[in-house]
């Protein structure tokens, strides 16, 4: 009854709205942004699309997961926030410096240590991030490259993932355009590409769902490809 509801409302749609606000199994490319130790709902769209374009010449947009993620201790939710210089706000998001004077690589080690120390597959995959961690990044953009990189190894996605070289200002054919569409605000409620599937985390029985993928890697070790590709389609229409 629902999806035959779900049929006809979309018959009463102009084509052309249906052409902009495309369902994202209804796409081939991904057109998204970088973000920092990306959030769940993010490397699921990454995994389930044959090809992903990075928004790489858009303006940098504050309160957003492109320098914070989130990540589950024993007291609370933390957000893990790569503070940037005072200023930048609006501008190329390549030219977005990081605020070296701030020790944020120690206090973002220490607190994922401190999460995930005693996880299941920690001292496995920690020594593929620590790296990171130790690294002077004088860019926002350098250091969530150099991340997706690394967890699309960790997570053995295979999906071509390649940067654009021009601002598009909307979907191209074939493109579900997921920029600016994940917000910090609503990681708990609305989900893009899966509905939260519950899995074991630390810290006690409540699934808490959309934090870093780190928090599904350390925890769930090999299985966390698994968990990505098999998640069903939330079928969310663009808005």
């Amino acid at each position: 009854m629902a999806v035959s509801f779900f049929c006809f409302i979309c018959k009463q749609i102009p084509s052309f709205l249906l052409e902009k606000y495309q369902l994202p199994h209804q796409s081939s490319e991904l057109l998204i942004e970088l973000q920092y130790l990306p959030c769940l709902d993010y490397l699921t769209g990454i995994a389930q699309f044959g090809r992903v374009s990075i928004e790489a010449e858009e303006h940098y947009q504050k309160q957003s997961y492109r320098n914070r993620c989130y990540v589950r201790t024993a007291n609370k939710i933390e957000a893990l926030t790569v503070p940037v210089e005072r200023g930048t706000h609006h501008q190329p998001i390549r030219d977005l410096r990081i605020d070296g004077n701030q020790r944020w690589q120690q206090q973002h080690w220490r607190t994922l240590t401190a999460a995930y120390g005693r996880s299941p597959f920690f001292e496995y995959y920690a020594p593929y991030l620590a790296p990171v961690y130790e690294r002077n990044w004088p860019f926002l953009f350098d250091l969530n490259w150099e991340l997706l990189t690394i967890c699309l190894k960790l997570f053995q996605i295979k999906t071509p993932v390649v940067l654009t070289d021009w601002y598009q200002t909307e979907a191209g054919p074939g493109q579900f355009d997921a920029r600016s569409r994940l917000i910090p605000q609503n990681r708990g409620h609305t989900q893009l590409f899966g509905r939260p599937v519950p899995y074991e985390q630390n810290f006690g029985p409540d699934f808490v769902p959309n934090l870093s993928g780190v928090d599904l890697l350390f925890c769930q070790g090999p299985a966390a490809r698994e968990y990505l590709v098999s998640r069903e389609s939330a079928a969310v229409i663009a808005t």
